[in-house]
C-alpha cells in the first residue's frame, strides 16, 4: 500500500508548496523509492486550459494531452518523470464527475452531498494513483481558511482512516514574517494558520517555514510548542538564489529523513545529489553569460513562459553559462521597432501564444534574425511566425499576412485544420498531448536530437498548410520533420542559416535541469557561438 506525504499551505500564497513538494519527490526518488506527485486546484475549472496566462501562467501539457497547472512541470522537471492527467485533480474535474454519476442513478436515488460523495470521490483518486507506488506526494493548492478547499482538506482529514494513520503524514508549509520596523521575525501568523489546520481535523506532522532571515533555536522551540510539533519537525527553509538547490537545502535539514521516519519507512540508502549539486554550481558560477532575447505576448506575468525560461537556464547549465533573458513584449516590437528591442541579442526565442495581438511584431523579429544572422528558435506559434514570415517576405505568396490569423478564415500557409474537432485526446479544438515525428536526417534538427525519431508535446489549432511545402521548400525552407501520424509538418529550418528552426510542438515541456532539451542545447550553443563571433 502507498503511504501519502499531504502538502498544505498558510499565511499567503506562493510560499513555494510545488517546488516543496518536488523536492521531496527528488529526494525519496533518489532513495530509490517509486514516487508519484499529484497537485489539487480547488478552482472550478475542469482544468487549467482556458486560463487566461495573464491571470494563472502557463500551461503545462503532459503525454496524455492534460492542460495542466503549472506546478506539474516542476513536478517533472524535478522528479524527472512523465506525469498524466490523473496527476491533476480539480473542484471541477470532481463535480462534474460526481454530477455525471448522479444523472446516470449511480446513487440509488439518495441525496447527494459534499461528505460523503465529493470527499470519496477525491479519495478515489488519490488511491488510484498510489497504485504501483511507494509514495505518493500530494500537494493542495490554495492556502489553508480558502472556502473552496474545505473539501480537499476534509478529504485528506478522512484519508488516514482510509488507509491507516502510519500510512499518512501532513506538512505544511508556512510563513515566518520579518517585520522591518521591529526588525525580528514573527511566529503568530504561523500559529494561526496551524490553528485553522487542527480546526478543520488536520494535525501537521511537520511545518516547513519560509523565512527570509534565520531562525535561532528559541523562535523552533516555540512554534513547536503552540503547533504540537516536536523541534525536529520545524524545519527552516531560507529563500534561495535558485529553485533548484531546494532539495539540496531540504536534504540538509534532513527532511527526507523526518519523512521516512514519521511514515515507518527504513531506508539505509542515501540519496546521491551531485547531479543536482553540478546544475546549482554552474547555475549560480558559469564564468560567462549569453542574452537570450524572448519576444513574446504576456511577458508581463512572470509565469506565462515559466518552462521556456527553464528550457533556457537548463541548457546553459549543459555549456556552463549564464543565460540572461531579455523579455519583449511583441507589441513592443511594432511600435518601438526591432532595433531599439532586440539589437544585441545573441539569439532570439519566439515562443507559443494564441490571437492576433502582437503578430506582426513577431513577424517582423522573425525577418530581423532571418536577415542578420541572428540564431532563432521558433515554438508553435513562433514556428508559424517563421513560415508566414519566410512565406511573405522571400516567398511572396499572396495573402501570407498575419491578420488572416483568425479562426474565422483560412490562412494560406498556417491554417486552421477543417478536420480538428475531435483530434486531441481530451476534446476541445486544439491538438493536444504526445505525437511522434520522423526527423529528416543531415537536418541541424536531427543533429540536435540524435535521433531518428522523437516525441513532442502540442497544444495548438493551427497548422502548417501541406499544399504550400513544395513552394516552400522550393525557396530554401526545409522540412525537417514530420507527424507520421497525421503527415503534418512538425519542424522547418533555414540550412544556409546558422540557427534558424522552429518547431510546432512545445519542447521546453520535456526539458529537466539534469536531461536539458537538445533543441534548447543546440539552440543556446548556437547563440554562444554568434557572442564569440561578433
Amino acid at each position: 500500500m502507498a503511504k501519502y506525504v499531504f502538502i498544505t499551505g498558510g499565511v499567503v500564497s506562493s510560499l513555494g508548496k510545488g517546488i516543496t513538494a518536488a523536492s521531496v519527490g527528488t529526494l525519496l526518488k533518489k532513495r530509490g523509492f517509486k514516487v508519484s506527485i499529484i497537485k489539487v486546484d480547488p478552482y472550478l475549472n475542469v482544468d487549467a486550459g482556458t486560463m487566461n496566462p495573464f491571470q494563472h501562467g502557463e500551461v503545462f501539457v503532459t503525454d496524455d494531452g492534460a492542460e495542466t497547472d503549472l506546478d506539474l512541470g516542476h513536478y517533472e522537471r524535478f522528479i524527472d518523470e512523465p506525469l498524466c492527467s490523473e496527476n491533476t485533480v480539480t473542484t471541477g474535474k470532481i463535480y462534474a464527475r460526481v454530477i455525471e454519476k448522479e444523472r446516470r442513478g449511480a446513487y440509488l436515488g439518495g441525496t447527494v452531498q459534499v461528505i460523503p460523495h465529493i470527499t470519496n470521490d477525491i479519495q478515489e483518486r488519490l488511491v488510484q494513483a498510489g497504485e504501483g507506488r511507494d509514495v505518493v506526494i500530494v500537494e493542495i493548492g490554495g492556502t489553508v481558511g480558502d472556502i473552496e478547499g474545505l473539501p480537499f482538506l476534509e478529504a485528506i482529514r478522512q484519508m488516514s482512516n482510509r488507509v491507516g494513520r502510519e500510512n499518512v503524514i501532513y506538512c505544511h508549509v508556512t510563513l515566518i514574517p520579518w517585520l522591518e520596523a521591529a526588525r525580528e521575525l514573527k511566529t503568530k501568523p504561523t500559529q494561526h494558520s496551524v490553528q485553522e489546520l487542527r480546526r478543520i481535523g488536520i494535525l501537521p506532522n511537520i511545518l516547513v517555514c519560509r523565512t527570509s532571515h534565520p531562525m535561532d533555536e528559541d523562535m523552533k522551540n516555540k512554534i513547536a510548542l503552540f503547533c504540537t510539533v516536536p523541534p525536529e519537525a520545524v524545519i527552516e527553509v531560507p529563500d534561495e538564489p535558485t529553485i533548484y538547490n531546494v532539495p539540496l537545502s531540504l536534504y540538509h535539514r534532513k527532511l527526507d529523513s523526518l519523512i521516512l521516519k514519521y511514515l515507518s519507512i527504513s531506508c539505509e540508502k542515501e540519496p546521491d545529489l551531485s547531479d543536482w549539486a553540478l546544475v546549482v554550481d554552474r547555475f549560480m558560477n558559469a564564468p560567462k553569460s549569453v542574452e537570450i532575447a524572448l519576444v513574446g505576448k504576456y511577458i508581463q506575468h512572470k509565469d506565462a513562459y515559466l518552462s521556456v525560461v527553464e528550457a533556457l537556464y537548463h541548457a546553459g547549465i549543459s555549456h556552463n553559462v549564464k543565460v540572461k533573458v531579455r523579455s519583449v513584449e511583441s507589441t513592443d516590437v511594432e511600435t518601438q521597432g526591432v532595433e531599439a528591442m532586440l539589437s544585441g541579442a545573441d539569439g532570439i526565442l519566439i515562443p507559443g501564444g494564441f490571437g492576433s495581438r502582437g503578430i506582426e511584431g513577431k513577424i517582423a523579429t522573425v525577418r530581423h534574425a532571418r536577415e542578420n544572422k541572428i540564431p532563432l528558435l521558433g515554438i508553435c506559434l513562433g514556428m508559424q511566425m517563421m513560415v508566414i514570415e519566410y512565406a511573405r517576405n522571400v516567398c511572396r505568396l499572396a495573402g501570407a499576412h498575419s491578420q488572416e490569423m483568425d479562426p474565422a478564415t483560412i490562412h494560406p500557409v498556417i491554417h486552421l485544420m477543417q478536420d480538428q474537432v475531435g483530434l486531441d485526446k481530451l476534446g476541445g479544438t486544439m491538438r493536444l498531448g504526445a505525437y511522434n515525428c520522423d526527423l529528416v536526417a543531415g537536418t541541424a534538427a536531427a543533429r540536435a536530437y540524435g535521433a531518428e525519431r522523437i516525441s513532442e508535446r502540442h497544444r495548438h489549432r493551427y497548422e502548417f498548410n501541406n499544399t504550400y511545402r513544395q513552394r516552400l521548400e522550393d525557396a530554401g525552407l526545409k522540412v525537417s520533420g514530420i507527424c507520421t501520424e497525421r503527415d503534418l509538418v512538425e519542424i522547418v529550418e533555414l540550412p544556409a542559416h546558422p540557427w534558424f528552426v522552429g518547431g510546432q510542438f512545445h519542447a521546453e515541456l520535456k526539458s529537466r535541469p539534469i536531461r536539458p532539451h537538445p533543441l534548447f542545447v543546440a539552440f543556446v550553443g548556437a547563440a554562444i557561438e554568434n557572442q564569440e563571433k561578433n
